[in-house]
């Protein structure tokens, strides 16, 4: 504890201090003043700019009402912004950037500075035809620029159109071209399927426009609206690559379905390679077959059948008054039927007969197909882990799996993936060990870790400051006070004893042996109560708030 000699010491020097300086002049009171004013302002401004936080971009490229918008939203948020050198971007505390974007994207901001048809809507009398024309080409760029914009994966986009003016005076009228700018989100990429939409999107809007005549790019100047026919000419197609390593994929979970049961967990692994034949093939047969045997039964197609029988005219005479005589008299039935066969018998007749039979013809009519994705050929390879067992000791001891054992394996594997000989397909399962499972993931070293870096930002800035705070009181406002301040009188010489007081040649030196009892301290107290009685309340008050030891 302290003393209360001690106290009373520490209250006369505050004391003595203040009277040094009610005692200084006016000029040095005004500079003393000026340093502690100094000194607070310093502490203040680096405690101050400890406490900035980090501004990051929260937008580019706004428009001034875009920007209005913005910042009315983030006043009523209460979040500070802002503005960059160049008064292009916005910025605001790096802690609420991500949060602020999904406010505001709830808000539908940024709604975006592309004007559209509303453009027409501010027509000024007077405007010559070239004026309407560039605004209505204008207001049509806006319009296919926000129905590009629509898409999940487009987080900009520019329209340029290159239309040729009617004229009457020319027969053939130019096609008109289009040029489409993409800024897709970061890790974002777009397919052939949504190029393709983009662009029978922008063709579809324009009269007369071809889809050839459209041409889409990146922000990273890579040419999107040529990829389908770049893979038409190299006869690469993403969906057929997908398509061939789906199906791999699927033939190696085969194989590690089956035999995962029989190796356990871990102990197999296996790589599938398929030839997969993706030509379009389509043919058409029509094939006649020889009739060789003449005998075979044939299907009759038609059959046709003619007789004609020709009787030839008796001799008669020349034509004239002989051939017109009367007939000759009748004569009895009898005779006459005798006469009429008779007759008959010595007719001439002439009898012809004609048979068509027709066959039909062998002959058949084939329309082939063939499918794409046809497998040509598979190859397979399987590696399975060494079997561990226990030796007679008792150890762990890996062996290789026997030959029989790989033998079916083999066998069910080819079950498996639907293994043909003929085909070409080609399996290989051996037995091997293998290396221990570690970690692949390698941590970060602690200098690139993020949030290492961070804190030692935020330790390296407070140290900077409290460097710098002890270099102002050390070096600045320590020696101004010293010299403000007069010096401390020398201390008074002790009076030199008779009685155990050594002189040696000018040197004193002084043995004293002093025991200081309780009746001692009292009365310094009593006097020092009597001659500075504020020292005495000072401490008393000080005793009773606690702050006395």
């Amino acid at each position: 504890m302290a003393t209360v000699q001690e106290e009373i010491q520490e209250e006369k020097k505050a004391f003595s201090q203040l009277d040094k300086i009610k005692q200084l002049p006016m000029q040095k009171k005004l500079g003393l003043m000026v340093a502690a004013a100094a000194v607070i302002a310093m502490t203040a401004g680096t405690w101050l700019w400890s406490q900035t936080p980090d501004y990051r971009v929260l937008y580019t490229n706004v428009s001034d009402q875009e920007g209005g918008t913005i910042i009315d939203a983030l006043q009523k948020m209460n979040i500070p912004y802002q503005f960059s050198e160049s008064g292009g971007s916005i910025l605001i505390p790096a802690s609420q950037v991500h949060e602020v974007r999904l406010r505001l994207a709830g808000q539908g901001l940024p709604k975006g500075s592309l004007s559209g048809f509303e453009i027409l809507e501010n027509q000024k009398f007077g405007s010559s035809q070239f004026l309407e024309q560039v605004n209505y080409q204008r207001a049509l760029e806006g319009e296919l620029s926000r129905s590009i914009q629509s898409l999940s994966a487009v987080q900009g986009a520019r329209v340029h159109l290159a239309i040729a003016r009617p004229s009457v005076f020319t027969r053939e009228r130019p096609q008109p071209r289009v040029s489409v700018l993409l800024n897709l989100h970061p890790g974002r990429m777009l397919s052939a399927e949504q190029v393709s939409a983009i662009v029978h999107l922008v063709s579809s809007s324009i009269p007369d426009l071809p889809v050839k005549n459209v041409t889409v790019i990146d922000q990273q100047g890579n040419l999107l609206s040529g990829q389908k026919d770049n893979q038409a000419e190299t006869g690469l197609d993403p969906s057929q690559l997908k398509y061939v390593q789906d199906m791999e994929q699927n033939f190696i979970r085969r194989i590690e379905a089956i035999l995962t049961p029989i190796t356990g967990q871990d102990n197999v692994h296996a790589q599938v390679t398929a030839d997969v034949d993706f030509s379009h093939i389509e043919r058409a047969e029509e094939t006649y077959r020889p009739n060789n045997n003449p005998a075979e039964a044939a299907a009759v197609r038609s059959q046709q059948q003619s007789e004609s029988i020709s009787i030839s005219q008796p001799e008669g005479g020349v034509p004239g008054a002989l051939s017109n005589r009367p007939p000759a008299p009748a004569e009895a039935p009898v005779e006459a039927k005798q006469s009429s066969e008779a007759a008959a018998k010595t007719t001439p007749t002439d009898t012809r007969k004609e048979s068509t039979t027709n066959y039909e013809v062998d002959k058949t009519v084939a329309h082939i197909r063939q499918s794409t994705g046809r497998i040509n050929r598979l190859s397979a390879a399987v590696v399975i882990n060494h079997r561990t067992k226990l030796d007679a000791e008792g150890n762990p001891v890996s062996e290789p799996l026997a030959d029989e054992e790989i033998a079916k394996l083999t066998a069910l594997v080819k079950q498996a993936i639907g293994f043909d000989e003929k085909r070409g397909d080609t399996l290989t399962v051996t037995s091997s060990q293998f290396n221990p499972k570690g970690d692949t993931a390698e941590d970060l070293p602690l200098w690139k870790d993020p949030d290492t870096v961070q804190l030692t930002k935020d330790i390296g800035k407070q140290l900077l400051i409290a460097a710098l705070v002890l270099f102002f009181l050390l070096k600045i406002f320590r020696p101004f006070l010293r010299n403000l301040l007069p010096p401390p009188p020398p201390p008074p010489v002790p009076a030199l004893a008779s009685a155990g007081n050594n002189v040696v040649q000018g040197e004193t030196m002084i043995e004293t042996t002093k025991v200081v009892t309780l009746e001692e301290n009292l009365e310094k107290a009593r006097l020092l109560a009597a001659n500075e009685p504020a020292i005495v309340a000072n401490v008393v008050k000080g005793w009773i708030s606690g702050n006395g030891q």
